[in-house]
Formats: structure tokens, C-alpha cells, sequence
């Protein structure tokens, strides 16, 4: 049996940055990644650009960069249970690896909702690399697609489908595209680019149930209209991906709880990434918070508490932040859109040109910042929300140019 002291279960942005920071304060012991995918590590959020050609691969790192941190990188391997109490990852295929301190980074996988007949019909997902070359090759044959979900990765899918030339159809509960991300106002430019490059966009509306029909399948909706598709598209979110932990006494609530240094309750076992449920910035509530910058902070820490560096800055709370782009336009979404009694909010709006700006303050710092074809950088806006920056004297200039007076605030901070 193969025994490492520190093991990482996942590879992708939390467990790569996990691994950097421990190497930086522990030069010497084991380390030992393990991922199921039989790939190099990559990252979900580029799987649309696999699919649409625009992207050969999305791989973050190479066997090069393991061997140089001294790091067992294990392909192709899945843990199927972890033991907590024998310090043992079991694997799907039989044998274990025995482990002093348990990283669980396992990310998420994609929701499929309790509709009667999905189960019985093919369709789509898109988590995996194998997930989107089945979709890329799905697509020259496509002439009528459902997308049934409006979240990033649906309108990701609709665009690709569309720009195949195929009729598409979005479904979404909701009643606007993108609920997570944008308001009203933003989600209905965004709508209304799909709308105009030919995608129909039904929102409000529940599907009762999917039955395999000729060529593919069929989806009766709330109102009682059905809607044939020859491919259909699940894109309805994700959820953790917490069964490997299942009776280890692992404190699970949507995710995986943990505490300020990702540190779950069992004393040798952190998790990080969309698997972890950590708190959010400025309250003591916690959050699944699914981007890229957050998972590689929780790693960093998570990596840092692990292997005991003294340096350790605990984890400040998750703060949102989001970058897309469709049909030719682009859109950000930073922080929160919440607009309370303390909140001034600032909105500007151009429609012909597909323009969106709203911008949310509380108590004279920056809370939220929200654009469609708006140029603003949203790292620096969330590093702005992060370090609680008084915009003071620079508020009104801010609000005229938020990127230019941005970029002025962070540089005093960075130098």
C-alpha cells in the first residue's frame, strides 16, 4: 500500500496552489496528488473554449512541473472513501493510500435535476474533458438543441451550439438568464444578444418531464408546450463532490464546513475549491463560492495550514467575481449586488450600445461592481473589495471612472 503523508485529492486550481505552499514551507515530505480524470490537471472554466475550437486544451500543468516539486502525480485514480479513522483514502478500484494529512479538493459535479424522463433519455453535461469532447463532436450533427439551465455554463453551451448552426432553445426556471451573476437589467442585455444571434430564450418556465422521442427527445414544460430537441444539454448548476467523505464524520451542509484555514473538523483533514463551504466576506455565513481566484486562495491557505507555515494569512471570505464574454460582447460580475438601506448604488445603462454599469457602495467602500461592455479590470475590483478600501476623496472620481481611479488606489497598496 502506498502511504504519503501529504495527500491531495483533486487537480485542478485549489489543489495545485495547495501543493505550491506546502512545497514552500516543507521541502522534504511526501506529497501525492491523485485525480480520476486519466489527464493532466485542467481547469473546468476553459471547457467551452474545448468545445468551440477556440482552445486545444485546457491544462494547467505538465508532468515537468511535478517532477520538479518533487510531487507523486497519480492519474486516472479515484478515491472512492476516505477512512478518517485509519488515515486511509480507499480507491475505486481496490487498494488505498494510507496518508498523515488529507487535502480534499474534489471539486463539483454537474446537478441533474429530478425531472421525470431525464433519466431515460442521452443528454449532455459539460464538467469533464471527456464531457466536452462529446459535446464537440456532437455538435456538426446538431440541427435541434435545448440547453436546459441559463447559469454560465448553459449560455457557454447555447453560444457553441449556435455558432454550429444548430436552432437552440434555452430553458431556464428563473425569471432571467444568469440569476447568479447579474441583475434584471444585465440579464436582459445579455438575453436579448442571444436573442438577436438567433437563440430563443424561454425564461420562467419548469419542464414537467423528458421523453425520448424520434431522433432524440422531447420536454413538456409547465404550460403544457413541448419542445423537441435532437441534443439536449443539462446546465443547471453543480453540486459538491462530497460522497468520497461519506461517513468519515466530516462535517457536510451543502459542502464540505470549514473553518478560516479550510480546516474541516476532523483534526487532519482540510478541503478547498468548490467542494468547500468557507465564509463569506464580511459575515460569518458560509458559502459555496465556485470561481477560480477563490479556490486558489483557499488552496494557498489550505496548503499553508497543512503544512504548519507560520506565515499563514487565514482565508478573508469569499467575495464573487465572474467574466464572460458572448457574441462578441463581455460581461463582469464582482462582489455583491445586494442593495440595502446603507447601500448607494449607482447605475448607468445605454441600451443601443449594450452597455451596463452598476456600481454598489457601503459605507464609502466598494461592495459590487457590475458591466456589460464596460472596461474595468475585475481583479483589481476585488482586491478593492478585499482590503476594504475607503474610497474617500476618490469616490466621485471612482464613480465616474472606476478603472482608471481603481488602478490609482491599488497602486499605493502594491508598491
Amino acid at each position: 500500500m502506498r502511504q504519503t503523508h501529504y495527500l491531495i485529492v483533486g487537480a485542478s486550481h485549489a489543489a495545485l496552489s495547495a501543493l505550491e505552499a506546502i512545497r514552500m514551507a516543507d521541502a522534504e515530505n511526501d506529497i501525492t496528488l491523485v485525480c480520476r480524470d486519466d489527464a493532466l490537471p485542467y481547469s473546468p472554466t476553459l471547457l467551452p473554449y474545448v468545445v468551440s475550437g477556440r482552445s486545444k486544451a485546457a491544462f494547467l500543468r505538465d508532468e515537468a512541473w511535478f517532477a520538479a516539486r518533487r510531487a507523486n502525480y497519480l492519474r486516472g485514480c479515484e478515491v472512492a472513501r476516505i477512512d478518517a479513522a485509519n488515515g486511509l483514502a480507499r480507491l475505486a478500484g481496490g487498494g488505498a493510500i494510507g496518508y498523515r494529512k488529507l487535502l480534499v479538493a474534489s471539486g463539483a459535479t454537474p446537478a441533474r435535476p429530478a425531472i421525470p424522463g431525464l433519466a431515460d433519455v442521452r443528454y449532455h453535461v459539460l464538467r469533464t474533458m471527456d464531457d466536452a469532447a462529446a459535446l464537440r463532436e456532437a455538435l456538426p450533427c446538431t440541427k435541434r438543441a435545448v440547453v436546459l439551465g441559463a447559469g454560465l455554463i448553459g449560455m457557454h453551451a447555447a453560444e457553441n451550439l449556435a455558432h454550429a448552426g444548430a436552432a437552440v432553445t434555452i430553458l431556464e426556471r428563473e425569471p432571467q438568464v444568469l440569476p447568479a451573476y447579474f441583475d434584471a437589467t444585465a440579464a436582459g442585455l445579455i438575453a436579448s444578444a442571444f436573442a438577436q444571434a438567433g437563440v430563443e430564450v424561454r425564461t420562467g418556465c419548469g419542464v414537467e418531464r423528458v421523453e425520448a422521442a424520434a431522433g432524440g427527445c422531447a420536454l413538456t414544460l409547465g404550460d403544457g408546450s413541448r419542445v423537441p430537441a435532437d441534443l439536449l444539454l443539462v446546465g443547471t448548476g453543480v453540486v459538491p463532490a462530497t460522497g468520497l467523505l461519506e461517513g468519515s464524520g466530516v462535517a457536510i451542509d451543502r459542502g464540505v464546513l470549514v473553518d478560516d484555514c479550510m480546516h474541516t473538523n476532523v483534526a487532519n483533514i482540510w478541503a478547498a475549491g468548490d467542494v468547500a463551504q468557507a465564509r463569506g466576506f464580511g459575515t460569518q455565513a458560509k458559502m459555496l463560492n465556485g470561481i477560480v481566484p477563490c479556490a486558489v486562495e483557499q488552496g494557498r491557505v489550505a496548503g499553508m495550514s497543512m503544512s504548519e507555515d507560520p506565515g499563514i494569512r487565514p482565508f478573508p471570505g469569499g467575495v464573487r467575481l465572474n467574466a464572460y464574454t458572448f457574441f462578441g460582447n463581455r460581461a463582469l460580475s464582482v462582489g455583491t449586488a445586494e442593495e440595502g438601506e446603507d447601500c448607494e448604488v449607482v447605475t448607468r445603462i445605454a441600451q443601443d450600445a449594450r452597455r451596463y454599469l452598476k456600481i454598489v457602495l457601503r459605507d464609502g467602500r466598494l461592495a459590487g461592481i457590475f458591466g456589460i461592455n464596460v472596461g474595468f479590470d475585475p481583479g483589481i475590483m476585488w482586491e478593492l473589495i478585499l482590503r476594504r478600501i475607503e474610497l474617500g476623496e476618490a469616490k466621485a472620481r471612482f464613480l465616474d471612472d472606476p478603472q482608471t481611479t481603481a488602478r490609482a488606489l491599488m497602486s499605493k497598496r502594491w508598491r
